[in-house]
Formats: C-alpha cells, structure tokens, sequence
C-alpha cells in the first residue's frame, strides 16, 4: 500500500533516534566489523572502567579536533561517557561536523558494564559526575552554614553555586566538571592526545570516509 502524503511528511520529519541500547551495542560487537565505540569521559574515568576496544577520546580534545576526527570515522560510531550528557555533547558536535549517525549509549560505560558486557576494570576512582555532586553539594552546605554562624554574606555562595548548576543544564555544559577534572587526582598517568587519541584510527575508516565523500 502506498503511504499517504501526510504519513511520508511525518516519517521524513520524525527526528533521527540516536539512543542506543547497551543490549544493541553488545550485539553490535558481533555484528558489525565496522562499529567504532569512542569514550569522551577523563583519562582518569577510563582507567577505572571503559568497554573493551573503546577509544578514549576525552569530550575537550574531541571538541578541539572535530572536523579532523570526523573525517577519519566511519558510519556505525557509538559515543560512551557516565551517563550520557557528554556523549549527546560530543554527537552534537560531531553532527556538525557532518556525522549524523553516530548513537549514543543509553546508560552509559555503568549501564553496559550492568548488563554483563564486557568491561576493562582498573584502579577504583570516583567518576566526575559523582565528583561534581560532592563538590556542589559541599559548596551549598558551606554556604548555608557559614551564612549562619559567620556572616549573611557567605550564603550567595550557595546562590551562586545554584546559579551554575542551572546554566550547566541550559546549556548542556559543565564548568566545575572541567575543573575537576584537571584536578590531580584526576590525572591519569598519560593524557590523550591529538597523536594517541585523534590519530588512533585504523586508516581504513578515514579511506571509507574519504571514499564516501568524494
């Protein structure tokens, strides 16, 4: 039966789904031979736990190299973090530079690991989500109290620490992350770079990309 003109206008203008089941992607790994998974959480996050044959391209290096590593990947990527804030920034990105396939991994690296995929397991860190909530957290307690006992003026303190909390979710960024994250406890013993980490790829998936584009 041939659909109706409204039926096609709605199939053409639904919006591309990009969520990823952790349950699809372990079956990816069976399936396609071309499926690039790339981590954008901190070194640091990835030495403690990342998927097996991920690539650790942290979201600022990737936000500096965009064009350069869009260029050399393929049609099936997936993008990993925490819980997927960083992942939908780095496909946002990536999108613009003319990637508009790459998924986004529902869950998470925790989501994947909690179905028994399979996961390297390093030095037990706290993830910076977690971090940023301690620091926030933290921040507005002192605030309060020191409003209280000190003085009146301490607690915009915990104002301005609300303030940001509420721009990072307008804006789908974080400021105290990125902090954090340059933390020494963060520090892995070697950062990726544009070498290590933009210039990782097989070759063979910038010659496929070369190829469709041309």
């Amino acid at each position: 039966m041939t659909p109706s003109p409204s039926s096609s206008a709605q199939s053409s203008s639904a919006p591309a789904v990009t969520a990823l089941a952790p349950e699809t992607l372990q079956g990816w790994f069976q399936e396609h031979q071309d499926l690039i998974v790339i981590d954008v959480r901190s070194a640091a996050e990835f030495e403690n736990m990342h998927i097996r044959g991920s690539y650790n391209v942290p979201l600022p290096l990737l936000s500096e190299h965009t064009e350069e590593l869009a260029a050399r990947l393929g049609s099936r990527v997936v993008l990993v973090c925490q819980s997927g804030a960083r992942a939908e920034q780095a496909r946002q990105r990536l999108g613009g530079a003319g990637i508009g396939t790459a998924y986004v991994l529902t869950g998470g690296v925790p989501g994947f690991a909690e179905i028994g995929g399979d996961v390297v397991r390093g030095k037990a860190r706290w993830d910076l989500e977690r971090q940023v909530r301690l620091a926030a957290g933290s921040l507005v307690v002192l605030g309060l109290v020191g409003g209280k006992f000190v003085s009146p003026k301490v607690r915009l303190l915990a104002g301005a620490i609300g303030t940001g909390l509420t721009f990072s979710a307008a804006t789908n960024t974080c400021a105290m992350g990125q902090a954090i994250s340059a933390m020494p406890w963060n520090k892995a013993a070697e950062e990726p770079t544009r070498e290590s980490a933009i210039l990782q790829f097989p070759v063979a998936n910038a010659a496929t990309a070369e190829s469709k584009a041309s």
